[in-house]
């Protein structure tokens, strides 16, 4: 039966000698398999350079409920990326982003508010002009909301620990190594309080940036089972500067 979806593309793993396997978070099914045959020949109708990661897309798939490897039918990028795939400060956070995705979400199954939130985003970070340099760790901080692990409480303003393990503000140091102390739990919570739209009003510096990325990662890993190490965010840091 065909159905049509929208999609977000994570990866794409070469099959055979013209096939591809790719990884789709759909808005229909959540994460699928899909099989293009012949996508890396010339003529391709669904070619390679149309899955790129976070490519926003169209489809029109055949999907069987117990099936692992799913088909298209029909494929288009819907709405085209305009400025992510030639500028090198948002596809390294692309590229960045697109890592910590494909480890944190798995789900096979629908989810409406993680997929929107994803999609919009990506389109935000394809238009905006400015604020792009916190645009990573506004992301993933609130990605958190979707992912189960969100910090249980914003209101204490005088707080001065973050506790990574229980995800709660406090003013006594937590007996884990994992917290944020000051000035970095107020970096946090000004995080936590900025949507994309007031991004531009972060003020961060480089090295306070990598600090805050190198621990919202470690939250990450403390919340999700076999998250592993991220790579990429190596090379977003050259690029940042």
């Amino acid at each position: 039966m065909l159905h049509k979806t929208r999609g977000i593309v994570f990866k794409t793993t070469d099959y055979s000698e013209s096939s591809v396997v790719v990884q789709i978070f759909t808005e229909k099914f959540g994460l699928q398999s899909y099989i293009i045959n012949g996508a890396r020949k010339p003529k391709a109708k669904i070619s390679r350079n149309m899955l790129q990661p976070l490519h926003l897309v169209d489809m029109v798939v055949y999907h069987k409920a117990a099936g692992s490897i799913q088909r298209i039918s029909e494929l288009k990028n819907l709405p085209v990326l305009v400025s992510i795939p030639y500028d090198i400060v948002k596809s390294s956070l692309a590229m960045f982003l697109n890592e910590v995705l494909y480890k944190a979400v798995k789900q096979q199954t629908p989810d409406e508010n993680i997929f929107d939130f994803i999609f919009n985003a990506i389109e935000w970070l394809d238009h905006a002009a400015t604020g792009i340099a916190n645009f990573h760790l506004v992301f993933l901080v609130q990605l958190t909301r979707f992912l189960g692990f969100y910090p249980r409480s914003t209101q204490s303003a005088d707080a001065m620990y973050f506790d990574m393990k229980d995800g709660v503000f406090t003013n006594y140091r937590p007996e884990s190594l994992s917290y944020l102390s000051p000035p970095h739990t107020r970096n946090f919570q000004n995080l936590l309080q900025s949507g994309f739209s007031r991004i531009k009003d972060i003020k961060l510096s480089n090295d306070e940036r990598r600090y805050l990325i190198n621990k919202l990662l470690e939250y990450y890993a403390i919340h999700i089972e076999g998250f592993g190490n991220i790579r990429s965010h190596e090379v977003l840091e050259e690029v940042l500067g």
